[in-house]
């Protein structure tokens, strides 16, 4: 089995990434293991320099993470997913990079669509509250980042957290799956 480190260990971006990897090598049999890794960034990232930093991280997070685990071995995959907000148009945004590391230790990253976030959510964001701790204040719930998130409540299910995860993810994985068309060294 080819061995995936995810630098995370909430189920739905553990699950993202295993629909994704199903998704991008159909014929192919991965193993997942997830690892609570630092972002090195903010709680609650804003921009896309320090989310897309946050992905990163996590990715080689995971990847040092697996190696300690597993007697040195490195995954042949690692995965950083970090959640982040910005001001686009005069809204607030939620979206998410998502960073794989491949086998030669090539990056490769991608973002999901953005989500403009309901005047209640953001004005907590803007005043420095974390997203998943604003949704559960305005939606009265406890750990909607480790369920549906932003993405899940204001779509009422019609996208799945985990499902915008994928996405993205998959089209990390476009340069690994589809490797002779950005490869150099095959032009």
């Amino acid at each position: 089995m080819i061995q995936v480190a995810v630098g995370s260990t909430n189920g739905v971006k553990v699950d993202a990434a295993r629909a994704a990897f199903a998704a991008a090598f159909p014929s192919l049999s991965f193993f997942f293991s997830g690892y609570g890794c630092a972002s090195g960034v903010s709680a609650q990232p804003m921009g896309d320099a320090e989310t897309r930093a946050g992905s990163l991280n996590r990715a080689r997070g995971a990847a040092a993470a697996h190696a300690a685990a597993n007697s040195g071995a490195r995954p042949a995959y690692s995965i950083g997913l970090e959640g982040g907000c910005g001001e686009e148009f005069g809204s607030l945004v939620c979206f998410a990079w998502m960073c794989v590391l491949g086998p030669a230790g090539e990056e490769s990253f991608s973002r999901t669509a953005t989500l403009a976030l309901p005047p209640a959510v953001a004005a907590l964001v803007r005043a420095g509250v974390e997203l998943g701790e604003a949704d559960d204040r305005v939606f009265g719930r406890v750990g909607s980042k480790h369920q549906d998130g932003a993405v899940g409540l204001l779509t009422k299910g019609a996208v799945t957290r985990a499902g915008y995860y994928e996405h993205a993810l998959v089209l990390a994985l476009a340069p690994f799956v589809s490797a002779e068309h950005y490869n150099a060294a095959a032009k």
